[in-house]
């Protein structure tokens, strides 16, 4: 976003959140996925997932048409909905909240800020997901599915009868989507939108939106003139810690030799839902290798941009200077909190700049007791 767009979303003040559900609150692409693989299987297809982008954010027919369409199946979309519906209502209590979603929802409630959720799903079908995470049907005042109105996103048409729910001009209404489809249905209701983009590598796309957010973490409420989150230390922000290890392999040859900062890289082998549930960006935490004892660490997780990665990988700078190299040792991390989302860089200087102001934020964030007594987990020395 530029500079200029960023100060002019603080004179448009709000006064009520409009949210999506699936891809903005809820990680349901891998349980889409899942369901297709299976449903496709059975009439000897193959998903693979490159077609996800022609289902997001459509409404359940729509996207069912275009799979039935692409595969040329041998069934109506009906049909085809008939056999997957199943499928879908057994795997609703699988489904995870997105990372920032339970933060943002409870700010939102606390500070009295109304909500609505407005999704192209069914009615029935958006009660059942959420009805597996506490307090969320309390904290909405309005939900509105897509059986409800005339047309579903991008038509305005949900967006304007949540508006309308809420006793709300639409010009005071923020709308969080994930979709382009519901951006630009939000637009099209001459609201405010942020998209989270739920897809990689997409942020180009929806220049339609007034901001464009790698996830839930990086919202700033006070941007929009909504009460801001008060949980962020000395510019980090804690989280509920997740445990990854493996053995260090030789990764892109990058960190010594072009950035000058050596990275301890792991396998994201047997690590693909962990990747897929935490968003890209830079993270920090503790680092135990079998032999050496636990060190600070700071990582990037993610494609990273400069680069251009072609896959989500995982990159740990381990804060220590070692002598040696030590691939193939097990290295078992600790991630207790986040520093910024990814982002690409002019130059490879003002990359490596950033880098280092990572480690510094990372360096004196570990020191706060907040983070440091995970240094003492037992996880870290174990092998």
């Amino acid at each position: 976003m530029t500079e200029k767009m960023a100060t002019a979303s603080l004179t448009k003040l709000v006064r009520c959140v409009i949210l999506d559900l699936d891809g903005t609150l809820l990680n349901t692409d891998g349980i889409v996925g899942n369901v297709l693989k299976v449903q496709l299987s059975r009439y000897g297809k193959q998903w693979d997932g490159r077609e996800a982008h022609k289902i997001l954010g459509k409404t359940p027919f729509e996207a069912a048409a275009a799979v039935v369409e692409d595969y040329q199946l041998p069934c109506s979309t009906i049909e085809f909905i008939s056999q997957i519906s199943p499928l879908f209502s057994d795997q609703w209590c699988n489904i995870k909240a997105l990372p920032g979603a339970n933060r943002l929802l409870k700010h939102l409630k606390n500070h009295g800020v109304p909500m609505a959720l407005a999704s192209n799903s069914p009615k029935e079908s958006i009660e059942a997901k959420i009805s597996y995470h506490d307090g969320w049907k309390s904290s909405f005042s309005v939900i509105i599915g897509g059986d409800e109105v005339r047309t579903g996103k991008p038509s305005p048409d949900m967006f304007l009868e949540a508006a309308k729910r809420l006793s709300m001009e639409p010009s005071s209404c923020l709308v969080i989507e994930d979709s382009l489809p519901g951006v630009t249905a939000g637009k099209a209701a001459e609201m405010q939108v942020v998209a989270v983009p739920s897809l990689p590598k997409q942020s180009h796309l929806y220049t339609a939106a007034d901001e464009v957010i790698n996830s839930l973490l990086d919202l700033r409420p006070e941007k929009w003139g909504l009460p801001p989150f008060e949980d962020w230390v000395d510019g980090t922000l804690p989280l509920d810690p997740w445990y990854i290890g493996g053995p260090v392999i030789k990764g892109f040859g990058r960190g010594s030799k072009v950035l000058g900062i050596p990275t301890a890289n792991l396998s994201t082998k047997g690590y693909s839902d962990l990747l897929a549930e935490h968003p890209s960006g830079v993270y920090f935490g503790w680092a135990g290798l079998s032999s050496r004892g636990v060190f600070k660490m700071v990582m990037s997780i993610g494609w990273n941009p400069y680069f251009d990665n072609k896959e989500k990988t995982i990159e740990p700078w381990i804060l220590y200077k070692f002598d040696e190299d030590f691939y193939g040792e097990e290295l078992r991390l600790i991630i207790v909190g986040y520093i910024r989302p990814e982002a690409n860089f002019p130059s490879l200087e003002s990359l490596i700049a950033k880098i280092h102001e990572d480690g510094e934020i990372a360096e004196k964030a570990l020191e706060l007791p907040l983070y440091s007594s995970y240094k003492n987990d037992p996880y870290l020395r174990s092998s």
